[in-house]
């Protein structure tokens, strides 16, 4: 029976076995696989088991699913493939394939990222800086404006998340795609004027 190994920073956590034809992975208690994390969405992918193939398959999760370090959609997975939800690792093993795994066997996480801040340039809050040390950064006011900043390897992505007007981007609004930040970019997001910093 084909079974996942999780993992958060190379250190096993938990085995789960394979039993059914859906496995769903997500945030939310209702999931098979409950990963209690910001960075991971509600419902954010699901493990499909048939004719002893198993695949993953991304179920428009706002932080992606990762197989082998590559953004998939859906992928089949073979013994020994990583899976990476938000921080978390889980490695597929096949009965045919029964070695036991170690944590140093575990397939690294992306090296950390710089430090990122943003700094707020204008408003109320003018001067002051958040370190982005969350995974999940959210900006501005629900109603208002809302935006988010999440760290993946290829670095810091910028998205709308709620408000009627989209946050602009060195003065072009954004659109629906999350966009990678470049140290320096200016973020406007509900009249505040914001600096992307990196060090």
């Amino acid at each position: 029976m084909p079974r996942v190994i999780i993992a958060i920073d190379g250190l096993m956590t938990r085995e789960v076995p394979l039993t059914k034809e859906y496995t769903t992975v997500g945030r939310r208690p209702y999931n098979d696989i409950v990963i209690d994390n910001l960075a991971v969405s509600g419902e954010h992918a699901v493990l499909q088991l048939q004719g002893g193939e198993v695949a993953i398959e991304d179920l428009g999760s706002t932080n992606g699913t990762y197989v082998n370090g590559k953004p998939v959609r859906r992928s089949p997975l073979r013994h020994g493939d990583t899976v990476q939800v938000g921080k978390y690792t889980l490695r597929l093993l096949e009965d045919n394939n029964p070695t036991p795994l170690r944590p140093s066997a575990m397939a690294p996480l992306p090296e950390p990222l710089p430090t990122a801040s943003v700094r707020v340039l204008s408003g109320a809050a003018a001067g002051r800086e958040m370190v982005l040390q969350k995974v999940v950064t959210t900006l501005g006011k629900p109603g208002v404006g809302v935006a988010s900043i999440t760290r993946r390897s290829q670095g810091f992505m910028l998205a709308h998340v709620d408000g009627p007007e989209a946050p602009r981007l060195n003065g072009t609004p954004l659109g629906n795609a999350p966009v990678l930040l470049r140290s320096g970019d200016q973020l406007e997001l509900a009249d505040t004027q914001m600096v992307f910093d990196l060090r």
